[in-house]
């Protein structure tokens, strides 16, 4: 039974059971230390123990992103990308609220809130990071806390995924133009990119110690979902890169010494140039994927390819044109 007491102006309530150290604290009114009480031993009666939450009372939740960005992010591969996102995150007015208090409702609130300003993705990936921190700190870091509350927020719908393929002449009008440019290594990364179905991050990483032009084999040692591949390379991607490897000046290490920055400006001035609209360099990996499709692969050999492991994100990338497919049907 718990004790509730007045104690230098104040009402303190305790919590004893046998075998653990006892929990006091306390409160204005006597309600609240009466409540908090109940609650405890209600706790008590479902696991049998005291839960200790003096450590998820006093920290709150910008200090626990803090202490994730430092010690979780940085083993990320999205390493740079995350921090960024926790760096805004830590401003916003809920890092103010404790974890131990820190609600359901809070989160929906501060879901809403953000829905006005960012898209729905953004929003779905800052809950997704609090409620990892919110695990860590739960199995690692030695606070307790009953449940996750992110866990019980309802995640924005994400709208459906892009379909933006190139129409006809839209190629050659992007090739035409990267001839007009001065970023030489445009051209052969777009063609590299539609032959390929690279990432833009595979394409920028990608070393010539890890080129085979006799074999027509680009290796890959670190994809995005973590696993190397081996990328098949067409006669025009091996022609590319011969011209390429040909090239006195080459860079030393890598194929494209280029940063994604530089790659996403000089891709929307070269976009403006050709006159083309709503399109981006990710939508030539949807274009280089669904191409596959049409030359008759079937998925397992697409997605040794594209390095898709579930056949739904791989339909995300995957559109093909009914007219494409006429001639197969007969």
């Amino acid at each position: 039974m718990a004790t509730i007491r007045k104690l230098r102006g104040r009402w303190q309530a305790m919590v004893r059971r046998r075998g653990v150290p006892p929990r006091a604290k306390s409160f204005d009114k006597r309600s609240d230390a009466e409540r908090w009480a109940r609650e405890l031993e209600a706790e008590v009666d479902r696991s049998g123990w005291i839960a200790d939450t003096r450590l998820a009372e006093r920290v709150s939740l910008g200090e626990l992103l803090a202490r994730y960005s430092r010690e979780i992010t940085p083993t990320k591969r999205s390493a740079a990308t995350e921090q960024h996102r926790l760096n805004g995150m830590i401003r916003r007015d809920i890092c103010h609220r404790t974890i131990a208090k820190l609600t359901s409702s809070d989160l929906a609130r501060y879901r809403d809130e953000r829905l006005v300003q960012v898209s729905p993705a953004t929003v779905v990936r800052e809950l997704n990071t609090i409620s990892h921190a919110l695990d860590i700190a739960q199995r690692e870091w030695g606070y307790w806390l009953p449940r996750n509350p992110a866990k019980q927020v309802r995640r924005p719908n994400l709208p459906n995924g892009r379909k933006r393929r190139l129409e006809a002449g839209e190629e050659q009008l992007l090739l035409d133009a990267c001839d007009r440019g001065r970023t030489s290594l445009l051209r052969p990364l777009i063609i590299l990119a539609l032959q390929t179905g690279m990432r833009r991050g595979e394409l920028l990483g990608l070393q010539w110690q890890h080129v085979d032009l006799q074999r027509r084999v680009a290796h890959i040692p670190l994809t995005k979902n973590g696993d190397p591949r081996d990328i098949p390379l067409s006669q025009l991607a091996t022609t590319t890169l011969q011209t390429l490897a040909a090239n006195p000046s080459r860079h030393r290490e890598r194929v494209f010494p280029m940063t994604g920055n530089a790659v996403r400006l000089a891709f929307e001035h070269l976009r403006d140039r050709a006159r083309i609209k709503d399109l981006r360099f990710h939508d030539l990996r949807h274009e280089a994927i669904s191409r596959l499709f049409e030359k008759g692969l079937n998925i397992a050999e697409v997605s040794a390819i594209s390095g898709h492991k579930e056949l739904r994100m791989l339909a995300r990338y995957t559109h093909l044109r009914a007219v494409d497919l006429v001639q197969r049907l007969g």
